[in-house]
């Protein structure tokens, strides 16, 4: 028995001394939870900003919007359909309703029992690159229209909701993670390469190439070249297994799609050179990597709608450089709404670049 203790004792010290094992069994589950429980602990946004587009323009038109509105849920904005549309290609509005010729005339026929052959089919545009705020709005645009069915009960339906996405072409729904999934590896690659570079400092490597007469800087171009190179090889890739396997199409500029490739790569190799100039052992670097990487992927937005986060963490979500590659690769690629303009998404992921860059070479240490 006391051999059991003695050796229970010492297995404890050995894990406690182990600050890599005591995060990966301690602290990362703790940080999941309070990510994961603050993300799903807050409900959708209180209100969508949409479109109403009236064709119709009678008074049963006007109280369907009516309806709209005192589910609380929407903020309907007049407009004509191409307006609205273009609005919502900006960012301005979430969601655009048109409402047909003859549906007032649908619903009054249908209270004198007479409905219509054929139901009417308002159109509810969405943009499918935001795939929980547009199953959100389809599902509060849907419970209305039910609502109205039921007024006029007795009868078939005598409307419906038809879906369609904001983009003209037809896109699978694996083309609209691509991007996301591209801006995650980009993030892991540059994340990560401080892990290799503290091992070298551990093992004197760094110290040793140093010393010769190579200058440091082709040592630093080189790593980051070879860096560069894997993220290209790795857009082809993910972009080419999803074309030959899922059907994706890239709609948007191949170049402009290259050029943020290779800025949210260098952005992101800069922030590693960070990591690997504060971090004294490998074992603290792969903590500090792993306490840096997940709040990145799961609060800029490229899996959860940043709308859908907490208001304490939304303004968290914009400070991230890998919320701006994923909205650029978004827009760039597959059309979607933007978060922010273009020029916003490259200026910020270049201010970032820049300031890790001279974080990294004031206080990077060789040895």
């Amino acid at each position: 028995m006391q051999a059991l203790v003695a050796l229970t004792i010492a297995n404890v010290r050995s894990f406690v001394r182990d600050r890599a094992a005591l995060f990966w069994t301690m602290a990362f589950p703790i940080l999941f939870v309070i990510l994961f429980g603050s993300i799903f602990s807050s409900s959708a946004p209180s209100t969508f900003d949409a479109g109403w587009v009236d064709e119709d323009g009678t008074p049963a038109s006007a109280q369907l919007r009516a309806g709209f509105e005192s589910t609380g849920l929407l903020t309907l904005r007049d407009d004509g359909l191409e307006q609205s549309l273009d609005a919502m290609r900006t960012g301005d509005l979430e969601a655009v309703i048109v409402v047909p010729a003859g549906l007032g005339a649908a619903l009054t026929a249908a209270t004198a029992g007479s409905p219509p052959a054929t139901p009417v089919a308002l159109t509810l545009y969405t943009d499918p690159t935001q795939g929980t705020t547009s199953a959100t709005l389809t599902q509060v645009v849907t419970q209305v229209i039910g609502a109205a069915n039921l007024i006029v009960a007795g009868t078939p339906p005598v409307l419906t909701v038809t879906a369609q996405a904001i983009q003209t072409e037809e896109l699978g729904a694996a083309a609209y993670i691509v991007p996301s999934i591209l801006a995650m590896a980009l993030m892991q690659l540059g994340v990560f390469s401080a892990i290799p570079l503290v091992e070298q400092r551990e093992k004197h490597i760094l110290k040793r190439l140093g010393a010769t007469p190579l200058p440091r800087w082709t040592l630093v171009g080189s790593n980051i070249v070879m860096r560069l190179g894997i993220a290209l090889v790795q857009a082809l890739l993910i972009v080419g297994i999803g074309m030959a396997l899922f059907q994706v199409q890239i709609v948007g500029s191949l170049l402009l799609a290259f050029g943020f490739v290779v800025l949210g790569a260098l952005t992101f190799i800069a922030l590693g050179y960070v990591i690997a100039a504060f971090a004294r052992t490998e074992e603290a670097a792969n903590g500090l990597t792993s306490v840096i990487q997940f709040p990145l992927m799961f609060l800029s937005g490229i899996f959860f709608p940043i709308a859908f986060m907490p208001e304490l963490l939304q303004p968290i979500a914009a400070l991230m450089p890998l919320t701006y590659l994923g909205d650029a690769l978004r827009q760039v690629m597959v059309g979607g709404t933007p978060f922010v303009p273009l020029w916003l998404d490259a200026l910020v992921l270049a201010g970032w670049l820049v300031v890790c860059f001279l974080i990294s070479a004031r206080w990077f240490r060789w040895e």
